[in-house]
């Protein structure tokens, strides 16, 4: 309560210019959604800037985004253009049985630039060419006989984004 407080308190003057961190933290989650709400609500009459970690909520409020990287812009656009420009193309598969050889095979096509495996015969594919993907990996499935359970095809989010920019690997 004293969140949303602090938020209804900010906005009685009706400001030009907002600052909120992390402005949905400790917050339960209806209390996210609501706060997250009413941000949307403001569009066109106020400006906007808060800091989170939570980049699902950047997505659901934000039309752009600076990300930071050891107190540094490396990066200001909207969403969807930093999206397009450091995201890539992701096919999300699932099989009953067969996982390994089946990423293997498709490590091997020139539409995969990445093949990553998960748990319960999942495999996650990076690929340049969604659509060629999208046709060759059930006939990959199907000339092997096993079983496809899921098959998703996306682009990263700005999660995958931020991890790219800052070099996930090195924290």
């Amino acid at each position: 309560m004293k969140q949303r407080l602090g938020v209804a308190q900010a906005l009685i003057n009706a400001p030009k210019l907002l600052l909120l961190d992390e402005p949905t933290s400790a917050l339960d989650p209806m209390g996210r959604k609501d706060v997250l709400d009413m941000l949307t609500t403001l569009r066109g009459r106020t400006t906007v800037f808060f800091s989170t970690h939570i980049l699902a909520d950047v997505e659901r409020v934000c039309d752009t985004v600076a990300i930071l990287d050891l107190g540094r812009v490396v990066a200001q656009a909207p969403i969807e253009e930093l999206k397009a420009r450091y995201g890539q193309q992701k096919v999300m598969v699932e099989v009953t049985e067969g996982a390994d050889e089946l990423a293997e095979e498709i490590g091997r096509q020139t539409w995969a630039t990445a093949v990553a495996r998960g748990s319960n015969g999942a495999i996650e594919i990076t690929v340049k060419d969604v659509g060629a993907a999208q046709l060759q990996i059930p006939a990959m499935v199907a000339a092997r006989q096993i079983g496809l359970s899921r098959m998703d095809a996306g682009e990263m989010g700005l999660e995958e984004v931020f991890v790219e920019l800052v070099g996930g690997e090195r924290r």
